[in-house]
């Protein structure tokens, strides 16, 4: 292909993949060619609103063309193995939707298969182009911090189950709760912070005590379900975690759908080190004025607030999973930092069940 002609793209999820669509709007380098998904009015109504020549109803009609070399899913959980294998085996690069699969033995047939195809599989953890994270990940990388010895990531909702009855709560179709919805979020956020120090072991507990009662949805949705209903709650609404790293420092993780809280829906990052320390904290999505540092200043200490710039997260990763396919640049995060997120996951997630420490 030549560098002259643009990057034909696929997206399959007519959901999430809105957020793709707006991202490769922004790359110049890309033409976005179909979309498929089963909501076909949806589909429909975003191609026309993105200009897409093609929709399919069924993935692997999409898969089949020819001319697609790339595609974005933005499928749910279960999904994501078989949809992105069947991809790179059509000889597409993939970029997908976080978590890149429920279970590490899903992820590690996904990396596999990106390596038996020569193919890129990246995955989406948009957070990390914040210019909050990155700020604070330049000043630990450039020692101002000092030692990094303790760090706190949280996601808390006081309500906001998504899609209660949904695949969002079924564990056969999510793979977990809050915790592989919005923690993997945050915990991503602080390692990468941190310079992605390997995890040794955790020991986490998990709770559901607000969902199972039917209660739990979105502010606004006046939908209560009962258990009777049959519709299905089988997955956690908090889950914490206290996760030892190589370095010798610690990391907390907190996260819900639905809690008895004073956050509405608000996540962050919190790291703590022998010179200085540094805070995020977003209520409402925002990402500007969001990052507080903390350092000594004479013979007492000071707060400061950078300015910060807003990005956009999608846009940041798409341009970057472009530079991986056009100029063979490094793509991050990969299939392989994925997998190692998973791989976390699965381990809180056993933690949690055994009500023991976990080595990794």
């Amino acid at each position: 292909m030549s560098q002259q002609e643009p990057l034909r793209v696929g997206v399959i999820g007519c959901g999430a993949g809105l957020f793709h669509l707006e991202g490769y709007a922004e790359e110049p380098r890309v033409k976005v060619v179909a979309l498929a998904g089963l909501d076909t009015d949806r589909c429909q109504s975003l191609a026309q609103r993105f200009d897409i020549p093609r929709v399919f109803r069924d993935y692997q009609e999409l898969l089949a063309e020819s001319d697609i070399d790339a595609v974005s899913i933005a499928v749910p959980n279960n999904l994501h193995a078989p949809v992105a294998i069947a991809a790179l085996e059509a000889g597409k690069h993939v970029l997908i939707e976080k978590p890149l699969a429920r279970f590490a033995s899903e992820a590690e047939q996904m990396v596999e298969a990106a390596k038996k195809a020569g193919k890129i599989l990246a995955v989406s953890f948009q957070r990390r182009a914040r210019h909050d994270v990155n700020l604070l990940r330049q000043e630990i990388a450039a020692g101002k911090l000092g030692n990094i010895y303790y760090a706190k990531a949280f996601w808390m909702r006081r309500l906001g189950i998504p899609g209660w009855g949904s695949w969002f709560t079924s564990k056969e179709a999510a793979g977990g709760g809050p915790l592989i919805d919005l923690g993997i979020h945050v915990v991503d956020m602080a390692l990468y912070a941190m310079g992605n120090p390997r995890v040794t072991a955790v020991s986490a507990a998990t709770y559901a005590e607000i969902g199972p009662q039917g209660k739990g949805n979105w502010p606004g949705d006046t939908r209560r379900f009962r258990p009777t209903d049959n519709i299905g709650y089988e997955v956690e609404d908090l889950a914490t975690a206290f996760l030892r790293l190589e370095t010798g420092a610690t990391l907390l993780l907190e996260t819900s759908w639905a809690s008895f809280t004073e956050h509405n829906d608000a996540f962050g990052i919190q790291v703590y080190g022998s010179l200085g320390g540094g805070r995020i904290f977003s209520e409402g999505y925002k990402d500007t004025e969001t990052l507080t540092m903390f350092h000594e200043f004479g013979d007492t200490t000071s707060d400061s607030r950078p300015r910060l710039v807003s990005r956009k997260g999608h846009a940041h990763i798409i341009h970057g999973f472009v530079d991986g396919i056009l100029d063979g640049k490094p793509v991050s995060p990969n299939g392989e930092e994925g997998l190692e997120r998973v791989r976390l996951i699965d381990a809180i997630y056993k933690s949690a069940e055994l009500g023991k420490e976990v080595t990794l």
